[in-house]
């Protein structure tokens, strides 16, 4: 290879570098790190909980990121809300259909504008919320309530707010995942799910949020999902029917279109990440989220780099994607604020979940002081995309602050023999802190005198027995279900999504 040789292809890989967004270990960022983001122009990184550690450290990393990655740096979170959050000291906010469950769309939006002020502080100038999923099927492993409901017109609404809160404090929005997660029983994460749908049935139902959404939305993020119907051959990542035919040359959108990670099993697993990377592109996305190893984001960056100069993606293709994250970065500037807000965040943050307590069954409070027996799952897991749940003891201390509590913990529901549980005359409540649903010998057998599903709604349909839903499990839902407990709250939400009347 000869010096101008040499000097084309970094080039092309310094081009390639602006078109993905990478991961990395750790809570600094190392040398080798912030060499390989300067060498290869990388703009974007995206953190998760195990970069975070308080808000100093997060400060500083995010400052040391702006540094390596330049002026038109995009730093990226997840901070949903609900089990979806990745800075869990900030105020917690509630779950998208914990906010379907209050309806007010004044609400969603003040809460929209608290992540966003929260974020930016923290050095985030883009935010990958809110989902436009919906939710119609009970047995989704991965969306849940993380959907703003399942009525089409209403949920765009209430994500709109939302949005329109994060845009007042100057940070990006990323509506996910297009065009529709939310009618799958299969996680991308593990596998490759299909909506076979006909078009008009996917225009009415699954469509109808992000074409709502096209016209305002800064970013949106694509789904790994093959729709038959438009597309039998690609998933919508890297499907040019879906990415190029319907959102740009239908719907006209113009904003930046992001990949989900492309080392999900749906993706990595079945077309390789260099691969998959540049089909995704020449289907129409602006960029790719190279979320695996460093080896992953160097194959990713390789094949990037020789589709620009074979020509399977072309320059102008190149500087159009260019021109959009460009736009974005400019109108968003990674310039952190201070954040005097906290205590008054928190109290929005507190009315959202409160609001959202949604009952089920007519369940009665035991008198003050009761005798209470605590039926909890041992372990708190994390399904890869939220957080883990809230620790049985947490949930213990929280139900200790207005009972006698004795706590009893199970490691596998299936197993479990309610039965055996002492007639002693204490009250009964279960409490379900994963986002697991329950199988057959639970469903035949549990019989609680109150289920408190602390994360996903679903479980409530699965214990016959009085229920009340928080939509998540953060502080302020353990002291929601307490003020329900003490008799100073109603229960007032209304599930927004079929099979809870």
């Amino acid at each position: 290879m000869n010096e101008q040789q040499r000097a084309q292809r970094a080039e092309h890989r310094k081009l390639a570098g602006q078109l993905i967004m990478i991961r990395f270990p750790g809570t600094e960022l190392d040398a080798a790190t912030a060499d390989f983001l300067k060498a290869n122009g990388i703009r974007a990184v995206c953190l998760f909980r195990g970069n975070m550690t308080d808000h100093a450290q997060l400060s500083k990393l995010t400052a040391d990121l702006r540094a390596a990655l330049g002026p038109e740096a995009l730093i990226a979170i997840d901070q949903e809300g609900g089990a979806v959050v990745r800075s869990t000291w900030v105020p917690a906010p509630p779950a998208a259909m914990g906010l379907g469950a209050a309806d007010d769309t004044g609400l969603a939006r003040r809460t929209g504008a608290a992540v966003a002020r929260a974020v930016k502080a923290l050095g985030f100038n883009w935010n990958f919320a809110p989902v436009l999923d919906l939710n119609n099927n009970p047995h989704n492993p991965v969306i849940a309530e993380r959907s703003f409901g399942a009525e089409p017109h209403r949920a765009a609404e209430l994500a709109m707010a939302w949005m329109a809160g994060s845009e007042e404090e100057g940070v990006a929005c990323c509506v996910k995942h297009f065009p529709g997660h939310g009618d799958t029983s299969v996680d991308s994460h593990r596998d490759l799910p299909t909506v076979d749908k006909p078009r008009s049935e996917l225009e009415a139902f699954e469509f109808a949020p992000f074409r709502f959404a096209a016209p305002v939305a800064p970013a949106v993020m694509t789904a790994h999902i093959v729709y038959p119907a438009i597309d039998a051959d690609n998933p919508a990542t890297m499907s040019p029917a879906i990415l190029d035919g319907i959102l740009r040359r239908e719907w006209h959108y113009d904003g930046v279109i992001i990949t989900d990670g492309m080392d999900m099993h749906a993706i990595a697993g079945r077309y390789g990440v260099g691969n998959a990377a540049v089909r995704a592109l020449a289907a129409g996305a602006d960029m790719v989220m190279a979320l695996g190893t460093p080896q992953t984001q160097d194959e990713t960056l390789e094949a990037i780099a020789q589709a620009i100069a074979d020509g399977t993606i072309t320059r102008a293709q190149v500087d159009e994607r260019l021109a959009r994250l460009a736009a974005l970065a400019a109108k968003y500037p990674c310039a952190p604020r201070d954040y005097a807000e906290d205590t008054a965040d928190r109290a929005i943050m507190a009315e959202g979940w409160r609001r959202a307590l949604t009952s089920r069954g007519n369940p009665q409070r035991p008198a003050a002081g009761s005798k209470v027996r605590l039926v909890v799952r041992q372990d708190v897991v994390s399904d890869g995309v939220s957080e883990a749940g809230v620790p049985a003891a947490a949930v213990a201390a929280s139900l200790g602050r207005l009972y006698d509590v004795e706590l009893l913990t199970f490691a596998d529901a299936e197993s479990f023999d309610w039965s055996a549980l002492p007639a002693d005359g204490r009250y009964t409540i279960l409490a379900s802190t994963s986002r697991l649903r329950y199988g057959p010998h639970a469903r035949a057998t549990w019989r609680p005198d109150l289920h408190m599903a602390l994360w996903n709604p679903y479980q409530a349909l699965d214990i016959d027995a009085p229920a009340l839903m928080t939509y998540g499990f953060a502080a302020p839902a353990l002291d929601a279900v307490n003020a329900w407990l003490a008799g100073d709250l109603e229960a007032e939400g209304k599930c927004p999504v079929p099979g809870f009347a």
